[in-house]
C-alpha cells in the first residue's frame, strides 16, 4: 500500500459521493480496481480515436455494478491522453432522437459537461475555442500568413460537412469579436456552439448563420465538433452516454425506433471508418440491450451488429474487440482491495489514521456475503457505501468494537425500483413522456 498522502479535497469527494451512491468526479485513480482486460481494450480504443479512427462500444453492468464508475475511469484516461471528452446522462428531457427539443437537450448538456486535461470538471467549451484561435496565430506568425486566413483554412475541412458552413462561420464571428474586443460577439458565439439559441431567426440577428443545433442536428454537430477540437490540438473527441436505459423506459415504440436508429447510425459510422477522431461510449443494464421486446435487441439491425461472438461464448472466453462489453464482475478478492483502497482513503492516506486493521475487512466481507449473498461483490455500490457508513461511525465512536458494529451493519441488494416495467398500452402517436416512470 502506497503511503502517499491524499488532498483533503480528493477525499472528502471520494467520501461523500460514494455514500451518496454516485461516482466520484475527482480521485477516482485512489479506488479503481481490477477490470484489467476491459480497460486495456477502451485504453486501445482512445489510441484509435487519436490515429484518426473511431470507436464504439456498449458498456453493460447491472445497476451498482459500477458501470458509471468505469466510464469514469476511461474519461479519466481519455483526457490525460489529450482527447476532448463529453458526458450526459440521458433522461426523460434527454434524448438521442426527438422532435420537442431533448436531442437539443441532450447536446446542451454535452457542452455543458465538454472537458480537457486542463478543465476536467467541465465548462471548456471558451477555452477549447480559444486554443483554436491560439493554434491559429502561432501557425500564422511561423508561416507569416494572416491570422483570418489561417483561421479559414482551418475550418475548411469542416464547410464539406452537414452543418459546417454555419459551424465555421460562427468560429469566425467569435475570433471577430475577439479581434474587436466584442464580448457580446463572443457569447453569442458560444450561445450557438452549446446550442442554446431556440429560434433561427436570433441566431441570423446575432451572427448571421441561417441554422442553429437542433434536434436534427444532433449527431452532425458531435461529427463537427470531433474535427474542430483536432484543428484546436487535441486528440479527438469521446461522447460519454450514461443510463441509456431511459431510452427502453419508453412506452412509444415509435420514439425508441427513432432513438435505435440514432444508435445504429452512430454504430455503422465507427465500424465503417466514416467517423474520425471520434468515440461514443454508451452505459446501460442488460435489459437495455437484451430485451427483445423493447430493448436494442428489438431492432433486428442492432441486435445483428451487437450479438456476442459466438466462437468466444463456445470457448469459454470473452472477445474484448466486440462492440457489446459486458462488464466483468468484481472478485471478492478485487472488492477487498477495493475496501482497503476506501480505508487509505479515509485515513487521507495515512495508515497510522487507519480505523479498523485488516480482520475488519474480511469480517464486513463474510458479513455481506451472510446477508446479500453474492450481490455483495456482483453489484458492489451498496457494500462500499455500508463500509463508508462504518467508518464514519467509528471515527466518532472511537471507543466503539469494530466486530460489535460490523454484525449491525445492514446491507440491501442494490434493486432499482424504476426498472418496473410499464404496463401502460403503447401509443404510436406519442413520444411515451406522459406515461414515463422514475
Amino acid at each position: 500500500m502506497s503511503e502517499k498522502r491524499i488532498r483533503s479535497k480528493e477525499r472528502d469527494a471520494i467520501i461523500q459521493s460514494l455514500k451518496s451512491g454516485v461516482t466520484p468526479k475527482i480521485g477516482i485513480q485512489h479506488i479503481q480496481v481490477g477490470r484489467v482486460n476491459e480497460l486495456s481494450a477502451l485504453i486501445k480504443d482512445i489510441d484509435r480515436i487519436a490515429d484518426g479512427g473511431s470507436a464504439f462500444r456498449l458498456i453493460i453492468g447491472e445497476y451498482g455494478s459500477g458501470k458509471t464508475f468505469f466510464l469514469s475511469v476511461i474519461r479519466t484516461i481519455a483526457l490525460e491522453r489529450k482527447l476532448v471528452t463529453v458526458n450526459a446522462d440521458l433522461s426523460p428531457d434527454r434524448r438521442l432522437h426527438a422532435s420537442a427539443g431533448q436531442a437539443r437537450n441532450l447536446y446542451a448538456e454535452l457542452m455543458k459537461n465538454l472537458a480537457t486535461r486542463n478543465k476536467p470538471d467541465g465548462n471548456a467549451l471558451t477555452s477549447v475555442v480559444e486554443k483554436f484561435i491560439t493554434e491559429a496565430r502561432k501557425q500564422a506568425d511561423s508561416q507569416g500568413q494572416n491570422v483570418a486566413q489561417v483561421i479559414q483554412q482551418r475550418l475548411n475541412a469542416l464547410t464539406d460537412m452537414v452543418g459546417g458552413y454555419d459551424f465555421a462561420q460562427v468560429i469566425e464571428a467569435y475570433w471577430y469579436g475577439h479581434e474587436q474586443d466584442n464580448e457580446i460577439l463572443k457569447n453569442n458565439a458560444i450561445k450557438w456552439l452549446r446550442a442554446e439559441y431556440t429560434t433561427k431567426t436570433d441566431a441570423k440577428n446575432d451572427l448571421g448563420v441561417r441554422t442553429i443545433i437542433s434536434d436534427n442536428s444532433f449527431y452532425d454537430s458531435l461529427k463537427l465538433l470531433s474535427l474542430f477540437v483536432r484543428q484546436a490540438g487535441y486528440a479527438g473527441l469521446l461522447v460519454n452516454l450514461d443510463e441509456m436505459v431511459n431510452l427502453y423506459k419508453l412506452n412509444s415504440s415509435q420514439a425508441r425506433m427513432s432513438n435505435y436508429e440514432q444508435i445504429l447510425r452512430m454504430l455503422n459510422d465507427c465500424l465503417q471508418g466514416t467517423a474520425e477522431h471520434l468515440g461514443f461510449l454508451l452505459g446501460g443494464t442488460p435489459e437495455f440491450l437484451l430485451d427483445p421486446r423493447k430493448g436494442l435487441y428489438s431492432y433486428e439491425a442492432l441486435q445483428s451488429r451487437l450479438a456476442q461472438n459466438n466462437f468466444a461464448k463456445q470457448a469459454g472466453v470473452i472477445d474484448y474487440s466486440s462492440p457489446t462489453l459486458h462488464l466483468a464482475s468484481l472478485t471478492p478478492e478485487e472488492l477487498y482491495i477495493l475496501l482497503r483502497n476506501l480505508r487509505h482513503v479515509y485515513a487521507g492516506g495515512d495508515p497510522e489514521n487507519y480505523l479498523v486493521p485488516d480482520e475488519a475487512l474480511t469480517g464486513f466481507l463474510h458479513h455481506c456475503s451472510k446477508t446479500i449473498g453474492d450481490a455483495y461483490f456482483r453489484t458492489p455500490r451498496n457494500t462500499i457505501k455500508g463500509f463508508l457508513d462504518m467508518l464514519a461511525v467509528l471515527e466518532q465512536n472511537r471507543t466503539m468494537n469494530w466486530q460489535t458494529l460490523i454484525e449491525g451493519v445492514a446491507i440491501e441488494e442494490d434493486r432499482p425500483s424504476d426498472m418496473d416495467d410499464t404496463t401502460t398500452e403503447e401509443s404510436d402517436d406519442d413520444d411515451g413522456l406522459a406515461n414515463f416512470k422514475l
